[in-house]
């Protein structure tokens, strides 16, 4: 529908003094523009097309919906619709719609084909199915398709009558001055516990290694492995290690029986392969 207060029709522009008595800029005065001048009054000889003036009382949202009013104004039982009527009413409103919006006809009118096609079929003797049960009834999914449409448009009625935000209430803002003396937020124990582990892990990264160089003799681990073979028949080779001294001194002390192997001061024997390996004086001490 159209809204006749939109309506200015061109007129023909002003000549004389007229035309030169109006300004050249609209300043929030004139109610529109005609020809690039601006309309500071409008004119007195409007012309108002009749289609302007179309009033619609209904609005509907599509043939269900214009079905289920025609039913419901009337009270027709909608498990029992008398469709000779109510096809009637709404082949009525469909001529009424075709000469102002055909394309809005065009629904209409497959709802009132469907209307006429289930009314042919009621007129027609019914036929038995194959298991011989009654047939059923040609409103049944037209009557199925409105109930659940009425119950789809009743649910979003009721949330339409629900309170919303910016329509039915506003939210409260009120301000609150703050006092001068700023209130800093409560530290929790969580929060020192996290700080402290910061500065920890801050403190790892920055920690200083000083690495010495310690003297180790060969001579002197010769020594030690003669006097731990000193009294003993055999002695199994991993005994003659310190392990707990750290690698260094594992090298040396390995080094230094094999100085006493090529010095023939030792010997290092195996029963079989895989066996133990033991290490013994080669000679006997005075």
């Amino acid at each position: 529908m159209s809204d006749p207060a939109l309506l200015v029709p061109e007129l023909p522009p002003e000549s004389g003094e007229a035309a030169q008595v109006l300004p050249q800029t609209v300043d929030g005065v004139a109610v529109a523009r005609l020809y690039g001048e601006p309309l500071f009054t409008l004119p007195q000889d409007l012309y108002i097309p009749p289609e302007a003036l179309e009033v619609f009382l209904e609005a509907f949202q599509g043939p269900l919906d214009l079905l289920l009013y025609l039913i419901r104004r009337q009270n027709f039982n909608i498990l029992d619709i008398p469709l000779a009527d109510v096809t009637r009413q709404y082949l009525s409103y469909v001529e009424q719609i075709r000469s102002s919006n055909l394309e809005l006809a065009s629904e209409y009118l497959l709802m009132a084909a469907m209307l006429i096609e289930i009314k042919s079929r009621m007129l027609l003797p019914p036929k038995k199915t194959e298991d011989g049960s009654e047939p059923e009834d040609p409103r049944a999914e037209l009557v199925r398709r409105l109930l659940e449409y009425e119950q789809i448009k009743l649910a979003a009625a009721r949330l339409d009558a629900l309170p919303v935000l910016g329509r039915d209430f506003l939210r409260a803002q009120i301000h609150i001055e703050q006092s001068l003396t700023p209130r800093f937020p409560d530290v929790e124990v969580e929060d020192l516990r996290q700080a402290w582990l910061d500065i920890l892990k801050r403190a790892n990264l920055k920690q200083h290694h000083k690495i010495s160089r310690e003297q180790l003799s060969v001579r002197e681990h010769m020594s030690i492995v003669l006097r731990r073979l000193q009294g003993q028949r055999f002695a199994l080779f991993e005994d003659l290690f310190e392990v707990d001294r750290g690698p260094q001194v594992l090298v040396v002390t390995f080094i230094a029986m094999l100085e006493l192997a090529r010095e023939r001061l030792l010997e290092i024997t195996q029963a079989e392969a895989f066996a133990p390996i033991y290490v013994r004086l080669a000679y006997a001490p005075s």
